[in-house]
């Protein structure tokens, strides 16, 4: 009998081990916590494909090479070689493996109400972005989420909307578009400060009809290092050094100063809500600077064109690739590796995920 029980011991083990890999185990995790679902908004960098129906934008990552590194190598429309910080911040909650997008028709209502990102690439706070490229305005994602709840119908609708967690992300492409790359808001705004103020009075509100909707638990990310985008280093330095563009990364730091102003004042004015902060311009900006402590080797040109200005359908197989994207902090000219969205994950999973459960 005493030689059966290593045999034993092995076999409740092994039994451990698997179900901690099984569906069950999620649920078990999910019991952690009262957070039904993980709805998201904003741009590029939390869009899981909602753009792929829209013939007319070029922002689109429904072909290859993107999702090289995702299950099944797919190209879902997830802008990078992989999964999206959203993805890895359900799966922490044990809610599901993946964020699927709002208009992917294989998403029902039933896996939507247990979260669904309704962000589009190359959308923005401002309406002029989305409409510059041809995609879904904030204003319009927020409509969709709205028509969402009537499906899934009160008062369960009442209690997701309550309780789920609220992941935005958006202004990136207003400052380096409408501002850096084509100024086309520098008549009405002759400052960029002037133009961020601008931004962050219209995300205020847009929280605000959010929370209108029965939001309460927000994740608002500030901008990233904008200077250090390879595409940022290729337009303002052709042929030159790859550095950073110091004034702005300077105008990236002011919005995220200005944003850590609002977000606790709305908040004090919002019964029952809580706006984090998500910074995600340091640990960006450090990946920069110390990638070998990321295990990257190249932090200035993407994956995909070796440094060519390549995103959306210009970022095709036909251009040159790199043979290991998670070496790279970059996939394309703009958007991060998917080892990059998981470190970034990690980090927001340890340090904010706690204020909610």
């Amino acid at each position: 009998m005493a030689r059966a029980l290593p045999a034993v011991a092995l076999l409740l083990a092994v039994s451990a081990l698997l179900f901690a890999a099984s569906p069950l185990a999620a649920s078990a995790a999910a019991a952690a916590h009262d957070i039904p679902a993980v709805f998201a908004f904003g741009d590029s960098t939390l869009d899981p494909g909602n753009n792929n129906g829209m013939l007319a934008t070029m922002v689109r990552a429904d072909h290859a090479p993107y999702g090289r590194d995702f299950p099944g190598g797919a190209a879902t429309g997830r802008f990078s070689d992989g999964k999206l910080i959203t993805d890895y911040i359900v799966e922490s909650l044990g809610i599901k493996e993946l964020l699927p997008a709002h208009h992917d028709t294989g998403a029902d209502v039933e896996e939507q109400a247990t979260g669904a990102s309704f962000a589009s690439g190359g959308s923005g706070i401002d309406d002029l972005t989305a409409q510059t490229a041809l995609v879904s305005p904030f204003s319009s994602q927020i409509s969709d989420f709205r028509g969402l709840l009537l499906r899934i119908g009160s008062p369960r609708a009442n209690e997701i909307a309550n309780k789920s967690l609220y992941v935005i992300s958006a202004g990136t492409n207003d400052v380096t578009m409408n501002y850096f790359v084509l100024p086309t808001r520098t008549g009405t705004y002759p400052t960029i400060d002037q133009y961020s103020d601008f931004l962050i009075g219209r995300l205020q509100g847009y929280i605000q009809n959010l929370y209108d909707l029965g939001a309460r638990k927000f994740m608002v990310a500030g901008l990233p290092p904008v200077g250090c985008l390879p595409v940022t280093k290729t337009l303002n330095q052709l042929g030159g050094a790859r550095d950073c563009i110091p004034d702005q990364n300077a105008a990236a730091g002011r919005y995220n100063a200005a944003l850590q102003e609002m977000l606790p004042k709305l908040e004090a004015a919002s019964p029952g809500a809580t706006l984090a902060y998500v910074d995600v311009y340091t640990p960006l900006k450090d990946m920069v600077d110390q990638p070998q402590k990321y295990g990257f080797t190249e932090t200035g040109r993407g994956c995909c064109g070796n440094g060519l200005p390549a995103m959306g359908i210009l970022c095709t197989s036909i251009l040159p690739q790199c043979l290991s994207p998670e070496q790279y902090m970059f996939f394309d000219s703009v958007h991060p590796t998917q080892a990059t969205y998981k470190a970034l994950a990690d980090q927001i999973v340890q340090s904010h995920l706690p204020k909610f459960i």
